[in-house]
């Protein structure tokens, strides 16, 4: 446990899966004074994960009384806006999950601009320490000159909630699809590493039957054209196997990595040999796939308290998220127009 001298009120709303395993990193962190709040009933009690958390049935009031620090955003992402808007409009902190729609986005980075609140949009995978090594490797350009970058992200959507079905929570509506939702995820750590593309094609559309998901497009597939590269994304929640797998080849060498490995794998073509960097993963949380590890969501809950305490500015931002949806919707722009969409940066 991480011992923290600064003991933070900490509002998390939302308690499902997300606003739960937020809870436990905090806890883990150390923080101690955490506040809960979900506007269903039965998801306010009798769980371990709430143990020494206060339940609150009134946010309004808990911001009024409480003294709240900083509030953790784990609803839904289509009333994310919700609760943004009252930390900003309350003086707060504010952690929010991944987005997929960018409800009154404008509006709220216009608040932020005359405003000194930390505003930190999730960007997990960022903290995959796979992630941040390859990340590492483009920046010194140990490839060579990028050539490809290929990469597939498939889950199999009924696996995400082992307890509810599918039709009960958000990844069963059009706009805060599964797939759709998984698409922003991914490109905030790539965009991160390559930058914004000059122009996209994308297909998207649904493959298969999945009960509870009649209205959702299962897959998307992408180019990202650079100019001097390409970037080839898959992405999809029919895959009954939940698999990441990205090969990128380079001018002097190929980059190879399949996150059920633990290592990445990099071919020399002066040697002729594969160079073999493993790395450790602390184990995922009961009921959760394997290589989720429960590290890279703290160490980002550890950037936003950083950046609170003004140690770190935090990764991610609401303007930079705001392009990620856009970037979103130009791939679905191309898909139904079945044509080339020039993207602005």
């Amino acid at each position: 446990m991480i011992k923290q001298e600064l003991q933070y009120k900490i509002l998390v709303v939302g308690l499902g899966s997300m606003g739960k395993r937020r809870i436990r990193n905090i806890k883990a962190l150390g923080y101690k004074n955490i506040y809960g709040f979900d506007i269903r009933v039965d998801r306010r009690g009798g769980d371990n994960d709430l143990k020494d958390v206060v339940i609150i049935d009134n946010v309004d009031e808990a911001i009024k009384t409480l003294n709240i620090e900083a509030i953790i955003i784990s609803v839904p992402p289509d009333i994310h806006h919700f609760y943004i808007n009252k930390a900003i409009d309350n003086n707060i902190h504010f952690f929010v999950e991944a987005s997929v729609v960018d409800y009154g986005m404008d509006q709220i980075i216009d608040k932020l601009k005359s405003s000194k609140i930390i505003a930190a949009p999730s960007s997990t995978l960022y903290f995959h320490p796979a992630i941040q090594k390859i990340f590492t490797i483009i920046r010194n350009r140990e490839l060579g000159t990028i050539t490809n970058f290929i990469y597939q992200s498939g889950q199999y959507l009924p696996d995400w909630h082992s307890y509810e079905k599918v039709q009960e929570y958000y990844v069963s509506k059009k706009e805060t699809g599964g797939a759709r939702e998984i698409v922003p995820f991914e490109l905030t750590w790539i965009t991160k590493i390559l930058g914004f593309p000059k122009q996209v094609a994308g297909i998207v559309k649904k493959t298969i039957d999945i009960d509870g998901a009649e209205n959702i497009d299962d897959t998307y597939n992408a180019l990202l054209n650079y100019n001097g590269f390409i970037l080839n994304l898959s992405i999809d929640v029919v895959s009954r196997h939940a698999t990441r797998k990205l090969l990128i080849n380079g001018s002097e060498k190929q980059l190879v990595w399949n996150w059920d490995d633990n290592c990445i794998k990099i071919y020399d073509s002066k040697t002729e040999k594969w160079e073999l960097w493993e790395y450790k993963i602390n184990l995922a949380a009961l009921g959760y796939n394997k290589n989720i590890t429960e590290q890279m969501y703290m160490d980002e809950l550890i950037n936003f308290f950083e950046a609170i305490e003004g140690k770190k500015d935090f990764f991610n931002s609401m303007e930079y998220d705001h392009k990620i949806l856009k970037l979103l919707y130009a791939i679905e722009k191309s898909s139904q127009e079945s044509k080339f969409e020039n993207f602005e940066n």
